[in-house]
């Protein structure tokens, strides 16, 4: 046990029990144990950690739990004062603790005169739930240590150390044989943020994720969503129906499909049905009018770059300047000329800012890039901004295949974002087979340089959209055993799914918008997404050769 410095001790008024943290600053317990909070203050240790010190908690999430009501709800969720540098708890898939045979399990609370903590052992009775809540406890030993007082809240782990369920009722004068725990669905029924948490046989991780990546984003700044008519219009004819008094919340709702429907694929069709909520009604299709920056090595020296922008209006390319520039000079000369550029603009048209980049730069943090001497506004906040290769850019092959390709995706929703994780194994031939015969998107855990065998299947072929984050994936799990490259790709998909391809630039602007304004902007998964976006029929004439100075 001692490497799960999660485990916790809880002391509120007179009572003192256990808990066990889910997250950077959340830790569950049973209700009854913090009964006193609104008197009393919550105070929460880490006997694994004892150099954390004393740390305040308050009652974030509530069951319902009453004394002298039966006990129902005895579930609680504390908000500690800071966060806490510990791996959370992990959890295993529920009812794990009564699938044959019945394994051991253990708890460790804090009985009186035990400051410190002791261990008990016991193991879970097959069977129903007891008044469909809890699940009956009883000692492997005679002699071992009892669920006494100081139990309440406990984790109950397996061998592995994985989270089962949570003791809920302890051993009493007359039977300290015996005791009852939570399990993981009903404790999801009281909190259903921990189905985000927990594995569900027959559902894959991924679709989990999305499912409550697109129900958080609902929550954040998704319209209106009727939980009960989302729930009737995704499940068919062989699923469930709404249970009687319906759903309070979407939450409640998609984790009553993850714990509640039999059916694996319900989770897949109520996420699809959410995304396609979130994006409707569609947006106004746009008609972009780009603004085309180009740029190549001049030939002329290492450091010397050759720029060219041209705007857009009618079909035809308007030059506004060209130039071989150092390439510290380029970012202040874009600028300038970018700014002339809309005064080619017609007045009602959809600004789009296009860089076309050499293979090698298509990194470079150009949505970062300020609009002027007088404005730090980012380029990527104040206008759709997005690259694109410039081979794809001049080949003609490449122009032809995705003329075809646009054309037949017209306004349509789109599809589902074809990953690039990572940690893939897939071979590059395989992935060139995958997007060549499905991807309309296509998103990568890692920048070009990380992973650029796959860059190059992806640029190659006829994808019209490639998106992925400029930054490198150290490669460790976060408190949620996601590295920031799953993250991202998770984010992401829940973002892009059912979006038209052609209204990508203006999602992403929003994206990146929102990452700039929240409190801690280089943490934001958005920050530093880059989008590669190119549609031919937005530049009806061939593009213009660059310049070179070099005879």
């Amino acid at each position: 046990m001692s490497g799960a410095a999660w485990h916790a001790r809880v002391e509120c008024g007179k009572e003192v029990g256990a808990g066990f943290l889910v997250s950077a600053r959340r830790l569950l317990t049973c209700a009854h144990v913090v009964r006193w909070a609104d008197r009393a203050p919550v105070t929460v240790t880490f006997p694994g950690r004892r150099g954390l010190g004393e740390l305040s908690g308050t009652v974030a999430v509530h069951g319902g739990w009453r004394d002298g009501a039966a006990d129902l709800g005895d579930l609680a969720v504390l908000e500690l004062d800071r966060e806490v540098p510990l791996a959370p708890a992990v959890f295993a898939p529920p009812g794990t603790e009564r699938t044959a045979p019945v394994p051991e399990l253990i708890a460790y609370g804090f009985p009186k005169g035990y400051d410190e903590g002791m261990l008990a052992s016991y193991r879970a009775l097959p069977g129903p739930l007891i008044s469909d809540e809890w699940v009956q406890l009883e000692a492997l030993t005679a002699h071992g240590q009892p669920l006494a007082a100081g139990f309440s809240g406990a984790a109950l782990t397996l061998a592995d150390g994985t989270v089962v369920g949570m003791v809920s009722a302890v051993a009493g004068a007359r039977d300290v044989r015996v005791g009852r725990m939570l399990p993981l669905e009903v404790m999801a029924r009281y909190w259903p943020e921990l189905g985000e948490l927990v594995p569900t046989p027959g559902h894959r991780a991924d679709a989990r994720r999305r499912l409550y990546a697109l129900v958080r984003r609902a929550e954040q700044n998704g319209p209106d969503c009727d939980p009960n008519r989302l729930y009737v219009s995704a499940m068919d004819a062989f699923d469930p129906p709404l249970p009687e008094g319906g759903f309070a919340s979407l939450r409640q709702a998609a984790a009553y499909v993850q714990w509640e429907v039999p059916d694996p694929a319900a989770v897949a069709r109520f996420a699809d049905r959410l995304a396609e909520l979130l994006h409707a009604p569609p947006p106004r299709p746009a008609t972009w009018s780009p603004i085309v920056v180009e740029m190549d090595r001049s030939g002329a020296g290492a450091d010397q770059v050759t720029v060219e922008v041209s705007a857009y209006r009618d079909g035809q390319r308007r030059p506004v300047g060209s130039r071989r520039l150092a390439r510290g000079a380029v970012r202040a000369y874009v600028q300038e000329r970018i700014d002339e550029a809309f005064t080619q603009l017609d007045p009602g048209a959809d600004e789009l800012l296009a860089f076309v980049l050499p293979r090698e730069w298509l990194n470079e943090p150009v949505a970062h890039w300020e609009c002027g001497a007088d404005d730090s506004t980012p380029l990527g906040c104040a206008y759709p901004l997005v690259v694109t290769d410039r081979y794809r850019h001049r080949s003609g092959r490449l122009r032809h295949q995705l003329r075809k390709k646009w054309h037949r995706l017209g306004a349509r929703p789109g599809g589902t974002l074809h990953r690039v994780d990572c940690d893939t194994r897939e071979r590059p031939a395989g992935l060139r087979k995958r997007l060549r015969d499905e991807a309309e998107l296509a998103g990568f855990a890692t920048p070009p340089s990380a992973a650029p065998e796959y860059f190059e299947v992806g640029l190659n072929l006829p994808v019209p959209v490639l998106l992925w984050s400029r930054r490198d994936c150290p490669g460790d799990a976060g408190p949620d055993g996601r590295c920031a490259g799953t993250a991202f790709l998770d984010e992401l998909a829940a973002s892009v799914t059912g979006v038209p391809p052609a209204e990508l630039p203006r999602l992403v602007m929003e994206l990146r918008e929102t990452a700039d304004a929240s409190d801690t902007p280089d943490e934001h998964w958005a920050r530093d997404v880059q989008l590669l976006w190119d549609d031919p029929r937005c530049f009806a004439e061939p593009p213009a050769l660059l310049h070179s100075p070099v005879g």
